[in-house]
Parts: structure tokens; sequence; C-alpha cells
């Protein structure tokens, strides 16, 4: 087997793989791309396997920030890493050693294009917070402004891309050798975590996610999301409202009192309901770090970087599964969930329905209502690994943000019951989808749609009838009654065409309502309500006549 392309400066990089691959049981991969001879004075002499979870997170924070990106986003991966792992994952500490002043003022001036003194009156020089791909400095505008300042680390774009080529190279090389490498698709894996690193450098796509996601969240007054300053901020700073809170897993019982944490547990849940079903965009890493209670008893939430999309379709289908787990059906649950994944050719839809529904059915026996939604997830996602049912990544990032949301909101209120919380929000939810799919926007498109069958309904009618007519469809009926055949067609023609009719007379007074006039109905724009009367009275004799006089 040839080896991946060794340049200098990614051999080190290759090296770390491999010795992380023999320490956690993976030499068979070494050996069979004939790597395993070339480091054999490098291995160590422990048994393959015996590391703990612990040591494969401390693993990855020695080897820089691009790895411990990948270490969170396998923290999401139920189908690949037992629990164990997993949570030793979650706890990965992106904390590093500050960069030195003089590397962060360089910066800035590079990418705001003017003197420091020029576009702030105070700027700290000893960091709130360093990361493996930033560091947060507060400072003071010139209008007297307090922000926090988000400046990436120098280089990191290019040690991001170097490891991502690494990265790439060996998961290339782990799918030809390795049958499970393979099945679980890494090559796979690691292109989307490249796009998903690629995303989280760039700040200008975090600045918009913060505006998005404060526009969404409008509703929620307890809910406060720091918004960015336009002038002060690039693809590589972003300055933004400086916030000073508590962390969640940091209040006091005194402090949860004040600020009536149970209300904000729900809040909070409340809100990520409606970023995922309505909004279909959430906020995918609320680790204790990213929400702060603040003193005036708000949760503010931040860091934006991490960020998942959902699809109309996709929301659906989640809402049914998550209604169907709260009201412990597993049947619904495992359809539902079959229809949202892809199947692989090794696919055993018998044995994914049959494990899925002993786990929404285990769960009959506790209490419903205590029972961690991202959890359940999270397991369903590994069932579906092992039974050959690809599901979207985004199932796999819902998952542990459901979980780390259960987490949080105990914190707050050591007695919050997320399904039940769940099942008090559902309808709710469920009348702000069908008002989002009532918007004119979406309206506008039905009219478009429903505009091109009413042109080309009556030719292709007349298509249909006259072929028909003329004896060049086959069609066999004994005793025929060609006179009586015609006429139940132009009846279907005509209630086809009275119905389009019909549903136009509605769409256009959904319209109309939105337009004022000074002629009025009960209250409402009159055009909009003798629309509605007329299509009423339409619908009224098309069901007279269906129910009364057709035979």
């Amino acid at each position: 087997m040839a080896l991946p392309s060794l340049q200098p400066r990614r051999l080190g990089r290759y090296r770390d793989l491999a010795l992380i691959l023999f320490k956690y049981g993976r030499s068979d991969l070494l050996s069979r791309a004939g790597m395993e001879e070339i480091l054999a004075e490098e291995l160590p002499p422990s048994d393959p396997g015996a590391a703990a979870p612990d040591e494969l997170a401390h693993d990855l924070e020695r080897l820089g920030p691009t790895f411990v990106k990948l270490g969170q986003i396998l923290s999401t991966r139920a189908d690949l890493l037992p629990d164990s792992y997993l949570t030793a994952l979650a706890r990965l500490q992106d904390e590093v050693a500050p960069v030195p002043f003089v590397d962060i003022e360089k910066t800035l001036r590079e990418e705001l294009g003017v003197r420091l003194s020029h576009a702030f009156k105070k700027l700290d020089r000893t960091p709130l917070a360093a990361a493996s791909l930033a560091q947060v400095h507060r400072a003071v505008l010139r209008d007297g402004r307090t922000v926090a300042v988000k400046v990436q680390r120098p280089g990191i774009r290019l040690q991001a891309a170097d490891d991502l080529e690494v990265l790439e190279s060996v998961a290339s090389m782990a799918e030809r050798v390795s049958a499970t490498a393979a099945r679980y698709e890494v090559g796979r894996l690691v292109r989307e975590f490249r796009a998903t690193l690629l995303r989280e450098v760039d700040y200008r796509i975090e600045a918009e996610n913060l505006r998005a996601l404060s526009r969404n969240l409008s509703g929620f007054e307890r809910v406060f999301v720091p918004q960015p300053v336009a002038e002060y901020s690039t693809s590589r700073v972003l300055t933004m409202d400086y916030v000073t809170g508590t962390k969640v897993t940091a209040l006091s019982t005194a402090a949860r009192e004040a600020v009536d944490s149970a209300d904000l547990a729900d809040v909070l849940f409340a809100a990520y309901l409606k970023q995922i079903f309505v909004d279909g965009f959430f906020h995918a890493d609320p680790h204790p770090g990213n929400l702060l209670v603040t003193s005036d008893g708000r949760l503010a939430m931040l860091d934006l970087g991490m960020v998942a999309h959902l699809t109309p379709r996709f929301q659906d289908l989640l809402l049914q599964l998550l209604v169907a787990i709260a009201d412990g059906r597993g049947d619904e649950a495992a359809k539902h969930a079959l229809r949202m994944g892809e199947a692989r050719p090794e696919l055993r839809a018998d044995e994914f329905e049959r494990r899925l529904r002993d786990l929404v059915g285990g769960q009959r026996d506790t209490n419903v209502s205590q029972l961690a939604t991202g959890r359940m997830v999270l397991q369903m996602t590994r069932i579906a690994a092992e039974t050959g049912l690809r599901l979207p990544a985004e199932a796999m990032m819902l998952g542990k943000t459901l979980l780390s949301l259960d987490e949080i909101s105990r914190r707050l209120d050591p007695d919050f019951r997320p399904q039940a919380v769940f099942r008090r929000h559902v309808e709710d939810i469920v009348q702000r989808r069908v008002i989002g799919a009532m918007k004119p926007e979406s309206a506008w498109t039905g009219l478009l749609e429903l505009k091109d069958l009413a042109q080309q309904l009556p030719r292709r009618a007349n298509q249909i009838l006259e072929r028909l007519a003329e004896g060049d469809v086959p069609v066999r009926v004994e005793g025929l009654d060609q006179a009586g055949f015609m006429s139940a067609c132009q009846k279907i023609a005509n209630r086809i065409t009275v119905g389009l009719l019909l549903a136009a007379l509605i769409v256009g007074a959904a319209l109309a309502l939105r337009i004022e006039t000074d002629f009025s109905v009960f209250g409402y724009p009159g055009i909009a309500m003798i629309l509605f009367l007329v299509a009423a009275c339409g619908a009224l004799g098309l069901i007279y006549t269906i129910l009364f006089r057709d035979q």
C-alpha cells in the first residue's frame, strides 16, 4: 500500500497520527499501509488499545487547535465512539497560552487598516480568554461603548489547512485498507469537518450568525445575543457587545433563586425549540462557557462559530420523531427515523425498527418526562450506524446539542423535565410552522404553481379527450357507454377547474388582507372578505352537487 504524500512540514503530523492509531488499537492500519516498520522505533511498547478515553482528549489537545475542534465534532458522533469517549471529548478544554499582545496589535492594524488609537479609546493588553483559534480582549470604542474584540491567532489558517490535508490523506488511506473505516465513511466525516472548520475561522460568518440569531429570538425578552460592530469586524477580527455574567454551572443556590432559574430553564428550552423547529437555524455549541446569566437575569448566548441549518423536510420528520418518542410510540419513531435517513446497501430495516422500538418502549417503566431527549437521539444514531442506516450529520449534532441543553437546564432547575416541557410547547411549535408555511412569499410560490397548472390543464385535458375520442388510448371496458364516459370526463374536468378557481380566490383573498382599504367588512378589508364569501359560496355549491347530484 502506497504511503500518503509526506511533505516535510507535514511529516510530524503523519507521525503523530500514526502513534495515536497504534495507541488506540488500530495498528492494523499502520501495518497494511506499510508504516509500522518505518515508525518501529517510535511506537510505544505498551499494549495497543489500553489507553483511557481521557488520554485521547489529552492527546488531541496536545496536537493543537485543529484536533481540538476535531475532538469536539467527534463528541457528537455516538455512531462512532462509545459513551465514555463521547463524555471525555465533550470536556475538551479549548484554552491555551495567550498570544503576545504585539502579535494581536499587528493583526488588528492589518485587518482594521487604522491605528489602534483611532479605533479604540482603550484596549486591555490582558485577554479575557485565550482559545486555540483566537483570543478575546476587552476594549472601549471611541464613542464609549464597551466591546469584546475576538482576534484570530496568527498563522492559524495555514496550520489548519496543513492539518486538514493530513487528515484527508489518512482518512483516504484508512478507507482503502479498513472495511470498518469504509463502512463508517471516515473520509466523509473529514470533509464535513473541513467545511465546519473553514466556516469557523471566517468571523464574517459568525457576525452574520449573531445577527440572524438575535432576529430569530427577538420575542424572548430573557435571551440576549451580543451584536457585532460591523465597522470593526473582518474575517479575522470580530468586535461585538461586551457581556458580563456568570456561567450557568457556577450559579449558587441564592443566585438561582434571585434570577428565577426555573423560568430561565424553560425559556432556554423554548428558545431552542423555536430555533430547531421554526427557524431551522440553531446554536450548536451550548456548553456552559457559551451561556452566561447576566446581572439583570437574562441568558446570554455567546460564540456562534458552530451552528447548524435544517431543511423544512428534516424539521417535519424530526418533530414527528420526537413527538413519537415523547409519547413512547417506538413503531412510529422508527418509521420517521427511516424516512429521515439514507439506506446503505447493508441496511437491516427490521433490526433497526426492533431496536429503536425497544429503546423507546423501555422508557415506559420510568418517568418519561425525565428522559433526556438528547441522549435518546444519540442512542438512535448509534443504532442506525450499526444497522446500516445513514442519518444526516445534523441529526448527530442535534443530539449532542439537546444533550448539552438537557444538562444545562437541569443545572438551572434540578426539577427540569425535558419531555414535559417539549409536550407543553409542541402545540405552539406546530402553529408557528403552519403560519410560517403561509407567509406571503410561500403564497406567491403556490400561486405561481397554481397559475402554471391552470395554464397547462385545459391543453392537457383537451389532448387526453381528443385521444380518447379518436381511440388512441386503449381502454378495456366491456359495454362502454361512450356518451356517458365522455360526460363523466367533462364533469371531472369541470370540477377540477372550479376547484382551481376557488383555490385562486382564497389565495387572492389572503393576499388582499394585507392591503388596507376604506371599505371594510367586520373590520377586515372589504375586497378580501368579498373574495372569501364568493369562494365559500362556490365551495358549498360544489360540495352540494357532489353529495346530492352525483350518482
